[in-house]
């Protein structure tokens, strides 16, 4: 399966080492650069990119003046900046952005609005595929080795909402919430339950990680 592939342009490369490394993690296929210039310059070799995250005081190039080139080829663009004054915010999403997100900022709700934007633009891979499982979110269904696995439907959304976040530790009540709605009234045990539920049927006990005192992790590789 293709992966999203995801331009990041951030000079802090602290900053962007630590994008990057969970990115890939995560599943997305992600390509660094440090330089406005540069990524301006990458784009006439290769624009075939589902969604840049964009620095706005960057060297060579700004953020907001490469927000034309990502429009060219129709990319789309969330800021990460330390740039938090109103002007900046209705500036940028005024010029194109799909979202605004200020430093700092947790990496977890970074994914999140990434996922949300992929969605939104219909860029998103609509095919996950973690362990042996083949998920196709258009069919809602479930194949492990080309065989279709019959999942009840929370059972098949905390399965994708673990797939989307693979490799990332979640919690009891983000996945409560996720899956069943914030304004669910059952307790964390739930999740529980349907966590057990996921490894007998689909065969995934080395898979899915219980992390102590808070949640659950699904790993790619056991």
């Amino acid at each position: 399966m293709a992966r999203n592939r995801i331009l990041v342009v951030e000079d802090d490369e602290a900053i962007s080492r630590v994008i990057i490394k969970n990115l890939i993690s995560t599943g997305y296929a992600a390509t660094p650069l440090y330089d406005g210039k540069e990524a301006a310059e990458l784009l006439e070799r290769d624009a075939d990119f589902d969604l840049a995250l964009l620095d706005i005081m960057l060297p060579g190039i700004d953020g907001f003046a490469l927000m034309g080139y990502m429009k060219h080829h129709d990319i789309p663009v969330i800021y990460l900046t330390a740039k938090s004054d109103l002007d900046s915010k209705i500036q940028g999403l005024r010029d194109g952005a799909e979202d605004y997100i200020v430093k700092p900022f947790e990496v977890l709700e970074l994914l999140v609005r990434i996922e949300k934007v992929l969605e939104r633009t219909g860029k998103m891979q609509q095919v996950l595929d973690v362990a042996d499982l083949t998920i196709n979110l258009m069919e809602r269904s479930v194949r492990k080795n080309g065989e279709e696995i019959i999942l009840k439907p929370m059972e098949y959304d905390l399965l994708v909402m673990l797939a989307k976040n693979k490799n990332i530790a979640l919690s009891r009540e983000r996945l409560l919430h996720g899956v069943w709605g914030v304004d669910y009234v059952g307790e964390t045990r739930t999740v529980d339950v349907h966590i057990g539920q996921l490894r007998r049927k689909l065969g995934l006990e080395n898979h899915i990680k219980t992390i102590s005192k808070m949640g659950y992790r699904l790993e790619d590789k056991p």
